[in-house]
Order: C-alpha cells, then structure tokens, then sequence
C-alpha cells in the first residue's frame, strides 16, 4: 500500500476490507481473523474510528508481536505487509483458504463495517461452502478501467458523503480500497455497480418492474425494465412503486406525503433484493409486482443453505458481502442484519398486515395493500367505465336524432337529450374528428351528414 491509496481507505471510511484502530492492542488478532474469514483487507493504527489520524509508529517489537498473533490462530493466518506509511501502520491481511479461522477470542468476520463474534450457527451457515468463490467476486471477464464510468463512481461517492475527487489516473487505486479490484482486475461486483454497460458483461443484471388490473398475472397496465447498475436499478424501481401506490397528504408543521404501504418497508425489501440475489443464476431478473391486493419483490437464489423462513433475520448472513458494503457506504443498509424485523415493524405500525416471506428458487417478499385503497380503486374503475358507457350511449342517440332529422340544431339536440349545450357541442366535436359525422353548408341553413 502507498500513500496515495492509504489516503483513499481513510477517506472511504471503515468497510468490509478497512478496520481503524488508534493504537495497537493484542486483540487485533479479532480483526486479522475477521479479514481472513472474509475478503481480506488492512487495518490502520493511529487512525479514529473517524477516520482522524493520530499517529503510531511501527516498532520491531510491534511487529514481531502482530506477525506472531497470525501465526497462533488456527489455522494460521498470512500477514501480506506490517509496513509504516506515514504517521499510520497498515497490517495487509489476505482473504483466507483454508477457512473458517478462529484466535483465542473465538471466531469472527466483518459485517457493515465491524468486527463481530460469530456463532457457531453462522458458521455453520457462512462457511458450509467456504471452499467456492462467490460470483461476485470472481473477475469480470474483458471488463477494464476504461468500460468504467466515472459518474457512477461520483454518484456513488456523493451518496457516501464523501468529497474524494476521481479520475482516470487514481480510479484503480480507489477500486482497489473498495474490494472491487485486485492488481488491476476488476471483479463482478464492480461491473454491477459501475460499468458503462452492465448487461454486456452481465447480460441478465436486470430489475423488470410491472403493475397488474386485479390479483393475478394476467392483465398489465404499466411496466419498466431497469437494466443498468444496482444503485440506478434501485432508484428506478422505487420511483415506479411511487407512481403505483396510492399516497394521501397530511398537514403537520409541514406537508406529509403517506403512502399505502410505507416506503421504507418496500425500500428494505427491494435493497435485500438487491444484495442478496444469486447473480450467477443466468436467465433470471428480480422482478417487483404490483397488483391490487399486494406488493411481490421477489429475487433468484432464495435463502442461504441452512437459513429457513423461521431463523432468517435472525442471523447476518450475506450472499454478495462486498455489494453490502457499497450500499452499506452509501446509507442504504442498517447494521446487524435488522431489516426483516424493521420491515415488520413499519408495517404493524401502518395498521397492516404483516409482510410474508417465502423461499424456493426464488425468495419473495409480499406487502399486503390496504384494502381500503383496494375498494376505492375498484369503485373509482367501476364509476370510469359507467361514465364510458354513458358517453357512449350519448353519441349513439345523437347519431340516431340526426339520421332522423338532418337539419336538427344543436340546441334541439340539448333539449332532447337533456343535456349541456356545451357537452352536446363536445360530443359533436369528437364525433367529427372521429369521422362519424359531417357538417354541410354553415350552422344556419346547413344539415348534418352521418357517415357510419
């Protein structure tokens, strides 16, 4: 690590690959651990959590007792670099093969940007198939620095809060203190997240969004297709669940829009979607379904080998860690795996039913509407197609008085009718666009001609 990509981990903050400590302790063994459980990373001495730094300085000693703390964790752990950049002390610690590693304290991994205990469940879960890489991190073949685009780089970072400036010269440097590129091969979470093309590398990176006419898929008014990086997938599918849900405004000390379902459950459902979908399963799409009854934000892979409809939200197990931690950056994911409990939560306190979860092939979250909003939704559809029919109506009766009478005046025609003289003028409008009727000679003098 140089010093230029020292300063990007530090203004990138805390991660899935970057621990801060201010001085050097012995229990850093929890944290070598941790990386070698998960994607590798470095830890900083002399750094706050931050990310101010305080200084330490790299003795013989130090070094000697950090490379030794590796050495007696089962298995042991390769420590890549101890080396001081500065005022702070990086420890490089590769991803482990031969997991799961464990220190005195026990056995540990990074998640959300911390150093926590597992459980002997989790690592039952996490490690069951240690020995497979996950898609995400496998090279995308033939993706290079130039097919990435940078304003989705900056967009990224204006999300994160964070001021970095990039460019061409420094993006393998940055990529690098994200997780997403190693000696300058760039892995499949940084084509989902940044490529100019997704879906040439990644041909069915994709979010297919559709809305319904009743409760089952059969009729659809509206849809969209999203086929672009994850973080714009997420944003054009909640601007679609916008546009489906009903939404009614409350005045407080300012205006308050409140949708039927609340936005943050879907918002939660839709990132788990997001992170949690098996990408290596080709043909496949997260798909968001809107019908009148219910939401239906389902994706491919289902749970995790181990994990059940029961247990899950129980225990923080992630498929894509590194895709995670980029949403995570960005605001978009809480800690400690809480989502499945909060989506209940926003939902009981909506007065609706609870969400239901289900897994095969596919894992689905259901939102129920509130009937309420059903009902009118159908009475508002029902009144819409009277009103059709009565317009409908209207200019059948009109046709039929002017084939009787082809001199008929406008205004006999209102009192016949029994409507508007400006509503019977509007249907003869449409009439007459609508090549049903012509006009002969002018209003005074002149007839009517019917021609279908």
């Amino acid at each position: 690590m140089d010093e230029q990509k020292l300063r990007f981990v530090i203004t990138e903050g805390e991660g899935l690959a970057t621990e801060f400590k201010e001085k050097y302790t012995p229990k850093i063994d929890r944290d070598i651990v941790a990386l070698a459980n998960s994607r590798g990373g470095v830890i900083l001495l002399g750094v706050s959590d931050s990310g101010r730094i305080t200084g330490e300085s790299l003795t013989g000693r130090m070094k000697a007792e950090i490379l030794s703390l590796a050495r007696n964790c089962d298995p042991h752990i390769s420590i890549t670099t101890v080396s001081q950049i500065g005022d702070v002390v990086a420890i490089e610690v590769s991803e482990g093969l031969e997991k799961p590693y464990s220190c005195s304290s026990g056995y540990f991994r990074r998640l959300d940007g911390t150093t926590q205990r597992m459980t002997q469940k989790e690592i039952r879960l996490i490690f069951r198939t240690a020995v497979d890489l996950s898609f995400e991190s496998l090279p995308c073949r033939g993706l290079s620095f130039d097919d990435v685009q940078l304003s989705k780089v900056r967009t990224f970072l204006k999300e994160a809060g964070t001021s970095l400036k990039i460019s061409g010269s420094n993006l393998p440097s940055f990529l690098s203190s994200l997780g997403i590129c190693a000696e300058e091969i760039i892995n499949n979470a940084g084509a989902l997240m940044f490529a100019s093309d997704v879906t040439r590398f990644i041909p069915h990176c994709e979010t297919i969004m559709a809305a319904f006419k009743g409760v089952e898929k059969v009729h659809i008014y509206d849809r969209k297709d999203s086929r672009t990086d994850l973080l714009t997938q997420f944003n054009e599918t909640m601007w679609f669940l916008k546009k489906q849900l009903n939404v009614r405004s409350e005045i407080y000390i300012d205006r308050r829009e409140i949708y039927e379902i609340p936005l943050n459950a879907l918002r939660e459902a839709l990132i788990n979607a997001l992170i949690h979908r098996d990408y290596s399963m080709r043909g496949t799409s997260i798909y968001v379904n809107v019908f009148d009854d219910r939401v239906d934000i389902s994706n491919p892979g289902g749970l995790l080998p181990g994990v059940t409809t029961c247990n899950f939200g129980k225990e923080s197990v992630r498929r894509n860690p590194i895709i995670a931690d980029l949403f995570h950056r960005m605001g978009k994911v809480e800690r400690m795996g809480t989502g499945i409990k909060r989506m209940k939560d926003l939902m009981r306190e909506a007065g609706l039913k609870e969400p239901e979860f289900t897994s095969d092939t596919f894992f689905h979250a259901i939102f129920y509407r509130d009937p309420e909003y059903s009902l009118k939704r159908a009475v508002e559809e029902s009144k819409e197609k009277s009103k059709e029919k009565s317009k409908e109506k209207s200019k059948e009766k009109i046709l039929d008085l002017i084939a009787g009478n082809p001199a008929i005046t406008t205004q006999q025609i209102a009192g016949a009718m029994e409507l508007s003289l400006a509503g019977v003028e509007k249907i003869l409008r449409t009439l007459k666009k609508s090549g049903f009727l012509r006009r002969i000679g002018p209003d005074k003098g002149g007839h009517w001609e019917v021609l279908k």
